[in-house]
């Protein structure tokens, strides 16, 4: 792409190629198998949606508590490529294993899916990471934006294939069952994200690293609590993610349990797709279009602008009753969802010292991840004690006020508008 450096292109090429398992695994088809596995097996609606929280909540938990660790680790020169390589490897092969578990053991499959999100949130840690190894911190909030537009674009084609395998094997025209369709996915999903990362591997390397050093694992522990001693050094580095902890939260549980909460309104499972499907389509440019905006506004106010947005989906999800209520609560959605995981990326990285941005990534990641564990209790807890699936989705709307309250208070790292136009 013209206006961007090749290492910028081959770091924002990976969002392209793991947007797919976003799609596909986390939010659209896999979802949908599984609940559609549960069911067969007896299980309620409202219990198998729990599961699937407690199932995310489980494997990000793991995570958390590994990234820390992982991630100052990964300061050093040469790991931070190590440890991306290790976690996409277990992510990409854990979705193709997907493929081939039998349908009706729907406890195998949570158990196969919990080590794929594992690997793919495991392979972001380090991706996000080397955004400061590929840009300037001027340019961040265009590359990260950008990245997040391309995925959504990227990740329509596998979307549409699938969508329309599974489609044709419903309507008898493929002599295939939708098990069959749907396990064809995964294995589309696996392929994708496999051959579309290579650019990442090829071209983009650590830039900013801490030497190497005796005993990395015993320095690491130790520089993570003297960072953690001098805390009063990075105060707007964790505000920030404190408020981030809380809106992301809403941001995350909102996408991976939307096509269950579309169930759980009587939506079949075509329709859903079909949403899906132009959520993706709308998200891009708006994704692209926060990019630009935050240029002009400041990345901070365009989080706020995200955050209000999702304050409102919450309210309108507790109303919801048709497919053409949820098509709206899409539209609202797609509108923001990339913008506010861009820019809230790219905040971060302007505030990190770079030869410790792994370190601080760790950070990042166990904020965000613990934070992924909360939403989906909160909404698991609440379908199963109120029996509704909305009132779960509209007790997220305190994590998105918290989070904009918080958020106020972190400093801009970007210039005022009218100071880029003075300089």
């Amino acid at each position: 792409m013209k206006g961007f450096t090749k290492e910028e292109n081959s770091w924002m090429f990976y969002d392209w190629a793991t947007s797919a398992y976003s799609i596909i695994i986390s939010t659209a088809v896999f979802p949908l198998f599984y609940k559609a596995s549960a069911t067969n097996a007896g299980v309620s609606s409202a219990d198998s949606t729990a599961y699937l929280g407690y199932t995310i909540s489980f494997a990000t938990f793991l995570l958390a508590a590994l990234s820390p660790i992982l991630g100052t680790i990964a300061d050093y020169q040469g790991f931070k490529k190590r440890f991306f390589s290790f976690f996409f490897g277990l992510g990409v092969l854990f979705t193709a294993l997907l493929a081939v578990v039998p349908s009706e053991n729907w406890l195998l499959l949570l158990i196969i899916y919990t080590v794929a999100v594992i690997g793919s949130s495991g392979a972001n840690i380090f991706y996000d990471a080397f955004l400061v190894d590929v840009t300037t911190k001027d340019r961040m909030d265009r590359v990260s934006a950008r990245g997040f537009g391309l995925g959504y674009i990227g990740s329509t084609i596998p979307f549409i294939i699938s969508i329309a395998i599974i489609i044709l094997a419903q309507n008898k025209t493929l002599p295939l069952s939708v098990t069959a369709a749907s396990q064809i996915a995964f294995l589309i999903t696996a392929i994708w994200w496999g051959a579309f990362a290579i650019p990442m591997f090829k071209n983009v390397r650590q830039r900013y690293f801490i030497e190497r050093e005796p005993n990395p694992i015993v320095n690491s522990f130790k520089r993570i609590g003297k960072t953690l001693k001098e805390i009063r050094k990075y105060r707007a580095l964790f505000l920030f993610l404190l408020a981030y902890f809380l809106y992301i939260d809403g941001v995350d549980t909102i996408i991976t349990m939307s096509t269950a909460y579309g169930t759980d309104l009587g939506i079949d499972s075509t329709n859903l797709l079909i949403i899906l499907f132009v959520t993706q389509v709308v998200a891009a440019p708006f994704a692209i279009l926060y990019g630009r905006m935050a240029k002009k506004f400041t990345g901070k106010r365009m989080l706020y602008v995200g955050i209000v947005v999702y304050i409102f989906v919450c309210i309108y999800a507790y109303f919801l009753k048709t497919t053409t209520d949820f098509w709206i609560l899409a539209m609202l959605v797609a509108s923001s969802q990339g913008g506010i995981q861009a820019l809230s990326r790219a905040y971060f990285a302007k505030l990190v010292p770079k030869q410790n941005a792994n370190e601080f990534f760790g950070f990042y990641t166990i904020f965000g991840r613990f934070a992924a564990i909360l939403g989906p209790l909160l909404v698991g807890a609440t379908a199963q004690l109120t029996g509704s699936s909305s009132s779960g989705v509209f007790s997220l709307i305190i994590l998105f006020i918290l989070g904009l309250i918080i958020l106020s208070r972190v400093p801009n790292p970007d210039p005022e508008p009218d100071e880029v136009l003075i300089s």
